[in-house]
C-alpha cells in the first residue's frame, strides 16, 4: 500500500508539473512563414526616401545655382539728373537733364575666379552628399544585421524550447519507472521558465531594430518589413595598406576637403584681384532747353593701392592664406584619423576571422555532438541531469555567440566600407 499510494504521489506531481507549464513554450515562431527580405532592396529604399539624403540632393541643387550667379556682372545703374530747376521745383522746366546709364566691371579675372570659387564649394557639396550616402548604407546595414541577429536569437530560442520539452519529458519518463528523481523533473521545468524569462526581452530587442531600421527608412516605425536574411558565415582577410590608400583616394570627406583646400586658393587669387582698379562705364543722353541735345560718357575706375585704402587688400590676402593653412591641416587631420580608423578595424575584422573560424570548425561541433552525449548518457544513466543541462546551455550560449560574431563581422565590414568609402 506506501508504495502504491508512493506511485500515485509521483503521478499527481508529474501531472501538475505538466499542467503548469505555460502553453506558449512550444508556440511555432511567426515570422517562419513571413516574406524575406534581402538587404539590398532596403539600401535601395533608403538611397530614395531617407530625408537626410533628400535634404542633401537639394543642397547641391541650391549650391549649383551659385556658379551663374558668381559668374555675372553686377546691376547696371539708370540715373536721371536735373540741372537748374526753377524754384518751384518744376522738374518739367529743368534747363538741362541728363539721362545715364552705368556699368561696373571688375578686373579682368574677377568673374572667372568668383566662378571657379562657386565650382568649387558645388563640388564640396557633391562630395559630402556621397558621404551622407556612405554613411545611410552603413547605418541600414548596422541596423538590418542587428534586427538580423535578434530575429536569428529567436528562432534558436524556440529551437532550444524543443530541446527543453525533450528534457523534461525523459526526466518525466524516467520519474515514472522510478529511475529518474523528482529533482530532475523540477530542473527541466525551471530551466523552462528562464527560457521564458529571454523571450519577453528579445522581442522588445527586435522590435526596437525594426524600429530604427523603418527610421532610417523614413517609413512608419512600426511598418512591418517581413524576415531578415542573416549573412552567409565567408569572411575574408584584408590588407591594410591597400585600404589605406584607397581611402585617401575614394573617401568622399578627404575629397571635400582636397576641394576646400582649392577653394582657398582660389580665394587667395580673387583677393590678390580685389587689390587692382575696376573700372565704371556711363553712358549719357543730354537734353538742353536752350541748347543743342547731345551725348556724354564718364569712365572711371577705383584706387585700391592707395596707402589708405591698399592695408586692407593686403589683409585680405593675408586671411585668405591662413585659412588655406587651417584647411590643409584639417585635410592632414583627417587623412590621419582615416588611416586609424582603417587600421582599427582591419584589426577587428581579423580577430572576428579567427573567431568564426573557430566557432565554425571547433566550438560548435563539439558543442552538438557533447549535447548529443549528455541525451544519450542521461537515458542509459550514465550522467546525470546538471551535466545534461550545462551541455545544454554551453550549446545554446555558443549558438548565440557564433550567430553575434557573423553579425558584428558584417557591421564592422559596414564601417570600414563607410571609411574607405566603397563597396569591399
Amino acid at each position: 500500500m506506501p508504495r502504491t499510494i508512493r506511485v500515485l504521489g509521483q503521478c499527481l506531481l508529474v501531472s501538475s508539473l505538466l499542467l503548469g507549464l505555460p502553453c506558449l513554450s512550444w508556440a511555432e515562431d511567426s515570422s517562419v512563414h513571413q516574406e524575406t527580405i534581402p538587404l539590398r532592396s532596403l539600401i535601395e529604399d533608403a538611397l530614395q526616401h531617407n530625408p537626410e539624403l533628400v535634404a542633401e540632393h537639394a543642397h547641391v541643387n541650391a549650391m549649383s545655382e551659385r556658379v551663374p550667379q558668381s559668374a555675372s556682372l553686377d546691376d547696371p545703374e539708370l540715373t536721371v539728373r536735373l540741372w537748374n530747376t526753377p524754384d518751384s521745383l518744376n522738374v518739367t522746366r529743368s534747363d538741362r537733364t541728363i539721362v545715364g546709364l552705368s556699368q561696373q566691371f571688375p578686373f579682368p579675372g574677377t568673374l572667372a575666379q568668383q566662378e571657379h570659387i562657386a565650382e568649387y564649394i558645388v563640388g564640396q557639396a557633391e562630395q559630402r552628399l556621397a558621404g551622407k550616402k556612405r554613411e545611410i548604407i552603413a547605418a541600414v546595414k548596422v541596423a538590418y544585421y542587428e534586427w538580423a541577429y535578434l530575429h536569428q536569437a529567436l528562432v534558436i530560442h524556440h529551437q532550444e524550447a524543443t530541446r527543453l520539452k525533450q528534457f523534461f519529458e525523459t526526466a518525466t519518463a524516467k520519474f515514472r519507472v522510478g529511475k529518474g528523481t523528482q529533482v530532475d523533473v523540477l530542473k527541466a521545468q525551471v530551466e523552462q521558465s528562464k527560457w521564458f524569462q529571454h523571450l519577453p526581452i528579445l522581442d522588445q530587442q527586435k522590435e526596437t531594430a525594426r524600429a530604427h531600421l523603418n527610421t532610417i527608412l523614413n517609413r512608419d516605425p512600426q511598418a512591418p518589413l517581413g524576415v531578415p536574411v542573416l549573412p552567409i558565415d565567408r569572411p575574408k582577410a584584408f590588407s591594410l595598406k591597400p585600404l589605406q590608400e584607397l581611402a585617401l583616394q575614394q573617401r568622399p570627406e578627404i575629397r571635400a576637403a582636397a576641394l576646400v583646400v582649392e577653394e582657398l586658393n582660389a580665394d587667395i587669387r580673387l583677393a590678390e584681384l580685389q587689390a587692382y582698379p575696376h573700372m565704371r562705364v556711363e553712358v549719357q543722353r543730354w537734353q538742353n532747353r536752350q541748347a543743342d541735345d547731345g551725348f556724354g560718357g564718364v569712365l572711371s575706375i577705383n584706387l585700391p593701392f592707395a596707402f589708405w585704402t591698399k592695408p586692407k587688400y593686403d589683409a585680405g590676402v593675408r586671411e585668405a592664406i591662413a585659412q588655406k593653412k587651417v584647411a590643409r591641416f584639417k585635410k592632414r587631420t583627417l587623412e590621419n584619423q582615416t588611416r586609424f580608423q582603417i587600421q582599427n578595424l582591419v584589426a577587428q575584422l581579423t580577430a572576428k576571422r579567427t573567431v568564426l573560424s573557430l566557432y565554425k570548425t571547433t566550438v560548435l561541433p563539439q558543442a552538438k555532438l557533447t549535447v548529443k552525449a549528455a541525451i544519450a548518457g542521461y537515458r542509459t544513466d550514465r550522467t546525470d541531469f546538471l551535466d545534461l543541462l550545462s551541455a545544454d546551455r554551453a550549446f545554446l550560449a555558443y549558438q548565440l555567440e557564433h550567430v553575434r560574431a557573423v553579425v558584428d563581422w558584417e557591421q564592422l565590414l559596414a564601417q570600414l566600407e563607410r571609411v574607405v568609402g566603397k563597396d569591399l
